[in-house]
C-alpha cells in the first residue's frame, strides 16, 4: 500500500444480534412506534440513520430495516409471545451497536434475554507502512 493513501473508512465493526423478550404484544404490532423507536434509539447510540422501512404481516408482527451510514440495523417482532429479533450491524468507531440495543429494550420495558457481539472486518493498517 502506497505511503499517501489514507483510508476513507475502516474494514471493521460490531455485529449485535439480541434476542428480546417479555414486550407488550400491542408494542410489537404497533409499526408506527416501532419505526420512530428504533431510528430515535439508533440515533441517540451515535449512528446515521439514511433511512427505514416497514412491513406489517397479517394477521400480527412487523419488521423494521433501518439503512444506516455505518451499516445497518434490523426488528422482527413476534407479538404472539412477546418477543423480538433485533440484529445492529455498525462499522467503525462513531456509532455503539450494544447501546443502541439496550437502548431499544429500555424503550420496550424490557433487558436484552440474550445478546452477542461479534467483532467483523480487520484494522487498516498504519498509514506509511
Amino acid at each position: 500500500m502506497p505511503s499517501e493513501f489514507v483510508p476513507v473508512g475502516v474494514f471493521s465493526g460490531k455485529h449485535v444480534l439480541a434476542e428480546l423478550d417479555g414486550i407488550d404484544p400491542r408494542l410489537l404490532d404497533d409499526e408506527e412506534f416501532l419505526r420512530t423507536t428504533l431510528e430515535s434509539t439508533l440515533t441517540d447510540a451515535g449512528a446515521t440513520v439514511c433511512d427505514v422501512i416497514t412491513h406489517r404481516f397479517e394477521p400480527q408482527g412487523v419488521t423494521v430495516l433501518a439503512m444506516l451510514a455505518e451499516s445497518h440495523a434490523s426488528l422482527h417482532t413476534y407479538p404472539e409471545i412477546g418477543a423480538m429479533f433485533v440484529d445492529v450491524f455498525t462499522c467503525g468507531e462513531r456509532a455503539d451497536p450494544e447501546l443502541a440495543v439496550r437502548l431499544l429494550a429500555a424503550a420496550l420495558g424490557t433487558e436484552p434475554e440474550s445478546m452477542s457481539t461479534i467483532s467483523r472486518g480487520r484494522r487498516p493498517a498504519k498509514v506509511g507502512k
